[in-house]
């Protein structure tokens, strides 16, 4: 008799395939195989927008725009716990990379929940199906949502992640991000790999879900006997029979009467034993019932206490009233006495009481004694000090025919600037959260004993807000503005970071101050002094710092974007990689400055001085630097499409690298002239010769170069066109 022949359809063959290159593999490489791939698609779907976003606003052919409230939000979240520093200041960013940046935070979150509502509903995700991984529960059918969430969201990484978290924060890494990365990985990897190697083993997410890994090729055995005899077929002998039996009892699906109760089991076993069920309800309950009155009782004697207390200070603070009443007859020992009896009170009501008398009493014994008694109070002073003097600035400033009593309106709004500048000098470092905002503490009067200057020299102010302050003429020589938080870290979240947005600051000394990170958005710091001030990565956004002194001042990272320094002198000033987009700098003097990979695209450097200044890497494109000196600055490798150099002075400039496709180059001085004696203190770049200067520069497309410019440019390597 003939062997009939089997034809296979070509879908067939294609499962076939499929499921003989799924078995190819164990089943704990195919799982880490379609979890790395899902991992790397949910990565990837953020990458890709993120990097693209970080491009366009790296360009200048794009306006700007504040950055969306969503991922100012999301970005304060996730700095947080991670202790990264975060600028509360809100920067501008080019209009497509807000679009970009929202997409590359909803994206992941999009296709995260596709893959879990896919594997709830079939049990594989598309690379698990793939690699021919389907995840079920105990019925042998997809899990469902609920699980699902169980598994992935609190078993696969809340666990592992919070687990390493734990050991990162209070370790000696700490805020070492690298270390936590590398520590939650550990932990996720760690977690994922204690997959099913014997009967009843299986890894942390799937024993929480009540979930199993099987291997999708083969199907699903409904009992031992029924597996038997569907999977040996005819003639297999004992060895291999015994063999295939070992398998099935290794299968998850056959190990599930093994495994810990469930809920149903758990309640069974409750209603066999009410007794003990009783009992444990009993003591739950008696603990509660117990708890909450130990910490009612507690709460209702904290505030009795506090109730006494204010009414005893109340009682004594009315006694001390009665004896400063004009009426009393108390001598001027005994007033001070009381003052002080007073300010030691430390309570609100004594507190407005004394702040008042300040500015209404003439006395000067008196006033000396009364700022020693708010002094003695401390920072819990300041919001008093703060609307009295707000109330006098305000009455200051109505004040216009009556030189008499603006006189005298001056006087007592500089008695309260006195003691405000006493307290920030005594509580030195433990001003945090102090609010001066919109402050009238700018020098006043004539030098003598009305006169006042704000003098805060060498002092700690971390996280004082000065926002909208009149700062003007003030003195904060060598004062820090920035310290560490709880955790004694700096470049955390938890920095303590004043706040000097829109405060008028014309002519203050900040000489040697610590500045960084410091937000002074909108400020007005125009002829102040800030040199050797440290203002790393601070916010400088539509500052006005015209004619300010910036000597050797650290810039770098600084955020200047729209800033004001026509005038300024930022000579040996440290500006690496900072923001300086739309900047205007003329005539500014920047000998030796340090602008690597600075971002100053359509800045103005009209008429400025740039000699030996150190542009490397800077994108210089729209830039208008016409009549500016650039001798012996570095430009290799800038960014200066489309600039404005006309006139400009390009000495011994080395452009190796450059693009300047669209710059303009009228009447540009390329040619070295001989060096003036008088300008010796300008190093010119040791290039070994001058031909190195535009050797290899791609002059293509540069605008209005004339015969002279483009005979040095082909003498001297350059590249165009019209160069034989």
């Amino acid at each position: 008799m003939a062997t009939p022949i089997v034809r296979r359809s070509s879908n067939q063959s294609s499962l076939s395939k499929t499921s003989e290159t799924a078995n190819a593999q164990p089943l704990i490489t195919r799982r880490f195989a379609a979890w790395t791939a899902e991992i790397t698609l949910v990565i990837v779907s953020g990458l890709i927008p993120l990097g693209i976003g970080a491009y366009i606003n790296s360009r200048s052919d794009v306006n700007r725009v504040p950055l969306n409230p969503l991922l100012v939000v999301t970005e304060r979240a996730i700095a947080r716990p991670l202790a990264l520093p975060v600028s509360y200041g809100i920067r501008n960013v080019a209009s497509p990379t807000n679009y970009l940046w929202t997409i590359a935070l909803l994206a992941p979150l999009t296709l995260s929940c596709w893959q879990l509502y896919l594997l709830a509903k079939t049990g594989s995700t598309i690379p698990k199906r793939r690699f021919g991984v389907r995840i079920v529960n105990e019925q042998g059918t997809a899990p469902g949502l609920a699980a699902v969430v169980v598994r992935e969201g609190i078993g696969r990484w809340t666990v592992p992640v919070s687990v390493a978290y734990i050991l990162w924060r209070y370790s000696f890494a700490f805020p070492n991000l690298g270390l936590f990365t590398f520590l939650a990985v550990l932990m996720v990897l760690g977690e994922g790999m204690a997959l099913p190697s014997r009967q009843g083993r299986r890894a942390l997410h799937d024993w929480l879900a009540g979930t199993y890994a099987i291997d999708s090729t083969r199907p699903l055995p409904t009992s031992p006997a029924t597996s038997k005899e569907q999977a040996l077929p005819m003639g297999t002998s004992e060895l291999e029979r015994q063999e295939e039996e070992n398998e099935q009892v290794a299968s998850p699906v056959m190990v599930m009467a093994t495994e810990a109760p469930s809920l149903r089991t758990l309640w069974r076993r409750m209603r066999q034993n009410p007794s003990l069920t009783l009992f444990g309800v009993a003591l739950v309950s008696m603990t509660a019932v117990l708890a909450t009155l130990i910490t009612t009782q507690v709460y209702i004697q904290t505030q009795q206490t506090q109730r006494e207390t204010k009414q005893i200070n109340s009682q004594k603070f009315l006694a001390l009233v009665k004896q400063l009443s004009p009426n009393s007859g108390a001598t001027t020992e005994e007033r001070q006495s009381v003052i002080l009896a007073m300010g030691g009170l430390n309570d609100p009501q004594s507190i407005q009481f004394l702040t008042d008398l300040l500015v209404n009493e003439t006395n000067p014994v008196l006033v000396d004694t009364i700022q020693q008694a708010l002094t003695s109070i401390g920072t819990k002073a300041i919001p008093e000090l703060k609307n009295k003097n707000q109330f006098l600035a305000g009455e200051l400033a109505a004040i216009s025919n009556n030189p008499q009593e603006k006189e005298l309106r001056q006087k007592r709004l500089q008695v309260n600037q006195q003691t405000i500048n006493k307290i920030l000098t005594v509580y030195s470092g433990k001003t945090e959260n102090i609010d001066l905002s919109r402050s009238q503490l700018s020098q006043s009067g004539t030098p003598g004993s009305s006169f006042f200057n704000l003098v805060l020299e060498n002092v700690d102010l971390s996280g004082v807000k000065f926002k909208s302050a009149k700062l003007n003429q003030a003195s904060f020589k060598g004062s820090r503005f920035r310290g560490v938080g709880e955790d004694g870290r700096l470049d955390t979240y938890d920095d303590a970071i004043a706040d000097l947005s829109q405060a008028q600051m014309k002519q203050v000394n900040f000489t040697d101050a610590n500045l960084s990170r410091v937000v002074m958005t909108g400020s007005d710091l125009s002829r102040a002094t800030l040199n050797r001030a440290n203002l790393s990565n601070a916010r400088l956004v539509g500052a006005n710092l015209s004619s300010t002194q910036l000597v050797s001042a650290d810039l770098h990272h600084a955020v200047l974007e729209n800033a004001s320094l026509t005038g300024a002198d930022l000579g040996d000033a440290k500006l690496n990689e900072a923001n300086l987009y739309g900047a205007r700098l003329g005539r500014v003097i920047a000998i030796g400055t340090q602008l690597s990979s600075a971002n100053l695209t359509k800045t103005d450097w009209q008429g400025s001085d740039l000699s030996g200044a150190d542009l490397e890497r800077a994108n210089l494109s729209n830039a208008n630097l016409s009549a500016t000196r650039l001798t012996g600055a570095t430009l290799r490798s800038a960014q200066m499409e489309n600039a404005n150099l006309r006139n400009a002075d390009l000495s011994l400039v080395d452009l190796r690298g450059a693009n300047v496709a669209g710059a303009d180059f009228q009447d540009t001085i390329l040619t070295p002239n001989k060096q003036d004696p008088a300008d010796q203190f300008v190093q010119t770049p040791d290039l070994g010769s001058v031909s190195a200067v535009v050797k290899g520069v791609d002059f293509s497309q540069a605008k209005n170069l004339d015969a002279k410019q483009l005979a040095y440019i082909c003498t001297q390597g350059g590249i165009h066109p019209r160069c034989p």
